[in-house]
């Protein structure tokens, strides 16, 4: 299967539950479009391992603002 690595992440997100729900944003056509198509994407759970181990959970870690950026 090929996608856009936006695609794949929010199928990702997509497939954690009904409880998550993504909210991307983007300025162009193009890429509202390569967002919705994540919810036709269904992950297996194979694919979802994959994703995960290649990526553990406990090693995303960080500040979610640059220093410098003001946030409200």
């Amino acid at each position: 299967m090929s996608m856009q690595k936006v695609t794949l992440a929010l199928a990702w997100l997509l497939a954690r539950g009904e409880d998550v729900i993504p909210i991307p944003g983007t300025k162009r056509r193009k890429y509202l479009e390569e967002n919705a198509a994540a919810a036709n994407i269904q992950l297996t759970g194979a694919e979802i391992q994959e994703l995960e181990a290649a990526i553990p959970l406990n090693e995303i870690v960080g500040d979610r603002y640059n220093a410098g950026v003001e946030h409200y």
